[in-house]
């Protein structure tokens, strides 16, 4: 990917300019965990792969949404036509695992889960980070909210990163997402507007906590 990345100065910082920022601070064996939020539809997910393949051996992505609640758990509390909102997850098993990141020990891999949007459910212990691995990426929409257990993650996490994009086309993506999902057109639209665009403005809200603010095309 070739695209400038932007932040929210005047000076344009190229991916290459952050990932050199990054094997600096890890030129003396320390792990790094670089953080990247922002609105559904954002791009959070294309841009920590593209990190990922930037710092090649060196990285791993563990994304926050890894620990949605499963499917059978919201339809229990309720909360099932409100998937994705900042309640709607694990917030205390994120933190939990950003803890044992960060005091990760030399003989220990830790497990971290995934979740798979073809069948709208997390996986548990799906995705290995070995005891070297310098640089852990996560990504996910509530790392700058200040309540509940949300509020332990920014201490947790050495810098993040606000991904901003065009509000029209983040949710023309969003709507694609959830028709390419098995929503019809209509159906995506609406929860687009009823629920993803909700959470959107909650997250936008916490920008000022972000270490830097990236723009994306």
């Amino acid at each position: 990917m070739s695209r400038p990345i932007i932040n929210s100065g005047t000076q344009a910082i190229t991916i290459d300019s952050h990932v050199a920022r990054i094997r600096a601070k890890i030129a003396h064996g320390e792990r790094i965990i670089v953080g990247l939020t922002g609105a559904p539809g954002a791009g959070k997910s294309t841009l920590a792969q593209e990190l990922m393949q930037r710092l090649a051996g060196q990285a791993v992505v563990v994304p926050m949404d890894g620990y949605h609640l499963a499917n059978l758990v919201l339809a229990q509390l309720g909360n099932a036509d409100r998937k994705g909102a900042e309640d709607t997850f694990d917030s205390a098993g994120y933190v939990a695992l950003l803890r044992r990141l960060r005091a990760q020990a030399p003989d220990e891999i830790v497990y971290a889960p995934l979740f798979r949007r073809e069948i709208e459910e997390p996986i548990a212990n799906a995705i290995p980070v070995p005891p070297d691995t310098p640089v852990v990426i996560t990504e996910g929409n509530y790392l700058l909210l200040q309540c509940g257990h949300w509020r332990h993650v920014r201490g947790l996490i050495d810098e993040i990163w606000f991904v901003d994009v065009d509000g029209d086309l983040r949710r023309r993506r969003l709507i694609a997402r959830h028709m390419q999902f098995g929503r019809s057109a209509d159906a995506a639209a609406e929860w687009v507007e009823r629920t993803d665009e909700v959470n959107a403005r909650l997250i936008e809200s916490t920008r000022e906590w972000a270490d830097y603010r990236i723009a994306v095309e």
